[in-house]
């Protein structure tokens, strides 16, 4: 399909302090609808660095979504059907590492989920699938993010294991000193499923993760608390916003060898001819690739 006004090839989701996406040109917003319900916010789409860029806010205009109410496969699969193949997703963290100072960036590379009852999967209802996820991020577009933030002046740690929690509660001192234990390096709270999604839905996924707090692990430091995590969100939403812009003017040297855009095709495991009709529908574009397009199906 052709490029048009409400067509982009980068996603971008801002999370906590980064509502929205300035810099870009010919913007329009877009409300959607997907099989999966409505997106977080209406999806502003416009033109950055030569790129067609479609922006979600995660936890809506005014953030008022919590965590664990985030409609995370309308997101994905809102920016899968506008075209978007890169997405780049920006977090407030906590550090669990004394390095990891609050102001500092992390593009983590490994994940340890701690959520619970949570929509991790397109797939169910009489469809099965189980994708890779030994490394969870993209490793092209997140040394290409690592970079972009670095070129912004930010302090930047590559490589960083990232431990989910479901929210909205911070985590007690206990759990603190255990994810340290673990091998975590900071901690959020929307990564998952966030992604799995994007690995199920074929899209190279990165995410930037901005330390806020030293959480409830360290001795002198205060605690993390919601204002002290606004204060710091601001002080570094202009770096996370010119990271995104260089991170996106830079994509067109992007290797795209890495297999997330070929993540299903050793992942389906139900034959198509066993999948319920609706299921199929509701799938849709996931797998229309592999199975066709289900409305041309519905038409015959």
């Amino acid at each position: 399909m052709a490029a048009g006004p409400a067509q982009a090839d980068v996603g971008v989701i801002g999370g906590s302090g980064f509502y929205e996406m300035p810099g870009l040109t010919e913007a329009r917003s877009v409300s959607m609808e997907t099989p999966f319900g409505a997106p977080s916010s209406p999806v502003v789409v416009g033109a950055l660095k030569g790129r067609r860029v479609a922006f979600i806010a995660r936890h809506g205009r005014g953030h008022h979504i919590l965590p664990q109410e985030l409609p995370s496969r309308a997101n994905i699969y809102a920016l899968k059907a506008l075209g978007v193949r890169h997405v780049i997703a920006v977090s407030a963290v906590g550090s669990l590492r004394e390095e990891v100072e609050p102001l500092h960036a992390a593009v983590p590379d490994q994940v340890i989920d701690r959520t619970s009852g949570r929509e991790q999967t397109f797939f169910g209802e009489g469809a099965v699938a189980h994708v890779g996820f030994a490394d969870p991020f993209c490793p092209e577009l997140a040394s290409l993010l690592a970079g972009a933030a670095e070129t912004a002046g930010v302090t930047t740690h590559r490589g960083a294991t990232l431990v989910v929690i479901n929210g909205p509660a911070f985590s007690s001192r206990a759990e603190s000193h255990l994810y340290r234990q673990w091998g975590g390096d900071i901690i959020g709270m929307t990564a998952i499923p966030e992604t799995k999604l994007a690995r199920e839905a074929e899209l190279h996924f990165a995410t930037l993760c901005f330390a806020t707090d030293y959480d409830v692990w360290h001795e002198t430091e205060a605690d993390v608390s919601a204002n002290l995590v606004v204060a710091n969100l601001q002080a570094n939403a202009a770096k996370a916003r010119e990271a995104v812009s260089t991170a996106v003017g830079a994509l067109s040297v992007l290797r795209e060898d890495c297999g997330c855009q070929d993540a299903l095709g050793s992942a389906l495991i139900t034959p198509r001819a066993h999948v319920p009709q609706e299921t199929r529908r509701r799938l849709g574009l996931i797998v229309e690739r592999y199975w066709g397009d289900p409305s041309a199906e519905a038409a015959t």
